[in-house]
């Protein structure tokens, strides 16, 4: 784990994608914040930390003195929130670059297609 972003937004990250990957499935108990730190050997306020802000976001709720679950509808939540960011950090830059290069909606969807098509040979 390092990617530049702060630990706690990579354990947050870690357990949105475990609620995408369905390994995490709703209504399930969520990892224990000194499973987390003990698992990736971080500090359990860091791991804690991560842990409010899924909290914060809907994603996890508590069960008093039983521990953390996954919020119905998490998962949803989560890959909307995804692909509102994936638009803004990938598809504005390319529209943005191609309208700089002249290149069409309907050029790019050619593009995207072929190599979307190269992947899949791979």
């Amino acid at each position: 784990m390092d990617d530049g972003k702060p630990l706690f937004l990579q354990i947050a990250e870690l357990i949105e994608s475990s609620i995408i990957d369905g390994s995490l499935q709703e209504e399930a108990k969520a990892p224990s914040t000194n499973e987390l730190a003990t698992f990736h050997r971080i500090n359990p306020a860091t791991a804690a930390k991560g842990i409010n802000h899924l909290v914060t976001g809907g994603v996890l709720y508590k069960k008093r003195g039983i521990g953390m679950f996954v919020s119905p509808g998490a998962r949803n939540t989560i890959k909307s929130r995804r692909r509102e960011q994936f638009a803004e950090n990938y598809i504005d830059p390319l529209i943005a670059e191609a309208r700089k290069l002249g290149i069409t909606a309907s050029d790019l969807q050619i593009l995207i297609q072929q190599r979307e098509e190269r992947h899949d040979q791979q």
